[in-house]
C-alpha cells in the first residue's frame, strides 16, 4: 500500500477532476474494459479491468478477474502487522473472505482497494462513479480489519496502465471492448465466470468473436 495515499500518475486530481476527462471525450474512466480473444497481450488475456482513470495523460485500470494465487487477504494483513497472527480468527466475516487480486503488470508490490462508496478517506479516496471508489493507503484495510471498512471490496496487487493515446490505439485496434461498470462483476466473488458474465452483460457470445472492432 502507499503509505502517503498517492495514487499513480494518471489518477491525478485536479480542481474539475483528474485529466480533461471532466467534458467526456470518449474517455473509459468508470467502465468495464473486456479483453477480446485475439488479445496478444498474456497478461491481458480474458481479462476484465475496470477503469478508475482515464485522460489525455493516460490510463490507469485495476483487473477484477485474476486470483492473486496462494495470497490470502488475513495472511496480508498479519503480513503487513495490521493484526497478530492469533488474530485471525477474529476478523470480521467480509475480510475473512476478501479477495486479493492480480490487478496488473504494474507496481505489483502495491495494494489498490477498489470499493463501494460507503467508505471514505479524505485525500486518499478517489472517487471514481457514484458507486466505486478507489483508496491505496494501509488505512483502509485497518478500517476492514476492524470492520468498519466498506461493505464491497477487493485488493488487488499492482494495476494496469497505458501511456497517453496508447488505450485509444489498442481499442482502435480491436484490443478490447468496453461496456457499462457493474458492481456485482467488480465485486462478486466468482472470480473465474467473470469475463464470460462481462461478454453476456453485452449480448456477446464468446464463440461469436471475430476480429472486428466493438463496443457496447
Amino acid at each position: 500500500m502507499s503509505p502517503e495515499g498517492k495514487t499513480p500518475k494518471p489518477v491525478r486530481r485536479k480542481a474539475a477532476g483528474f485529466g480533461d476527462n471532466s467534458s467526456g471525450g470518449g474517455y473509459m474512466d468508470g467502465r468495464l474494459l473486456i479483453a477480446m480473444p485475439v488479445m496478444g497481450d498474456p497478461r491481458f488475456e480474458r481479462s476484465v479491468i475496470y477503469m478508475c482513470a482515464h485522460s489525455s495523460e493516460g490510463a490507469m485500470g485495476i483487473i477484477v478477474n485474476r486470483p492473486a494465487g496462494s495470497i490470502d487477504f488475513p495472511g496480508l494483513l498479519v503480513q503487513l502487522d495490521i493484526i497478530e497472527k492469533a488474530d485471525q480468527i477474529k476478523l470480521p466475516e467480509n475480510a475473512e473472505s476478501m479477495q486479493v487480486l492480480k490487478g496488473g503488470p504494474v507496481d505489483t508490490g502495491r495494494g489498490f482497494v477498489l470499493h463501494s462508496s460507503d467508505f471514505f478517506i479524505q485525500d486518499a479516496t478517489l472517487n471514481i462513479d457514484d458507486d466505486i471508489c478507489l483508496t491505496a493507503t494501509v488505512d483502509i484495510l485497518k478500517a476492514i480489519a476492524k470492520g468498519t471498512g466498506p461493505k464491497h471490496a477487493i485488493l488487488a496487487l499492482g494495476y494496469a496502465g497505458w501511456a497517453p493515446g496508447q488505450l485509444e490505439d489498442e481499442i482502435q485496434h480491436n484490443g478490447w471492448l468496453h461496456c457499462d461498470a457493474d458492481p456485482d462483476l467488480i465485486f462478486g466473488d466468482d472470480v473465474d465466470d467473470k469475463y464470460q458474465r462481462a461478454l453476456r452483460k453485452i449480448g456477446i457470445d464468446p464463440g461469436m468473436l471475430s476480429n472486428e472492432a466493438g463496443h457496447a
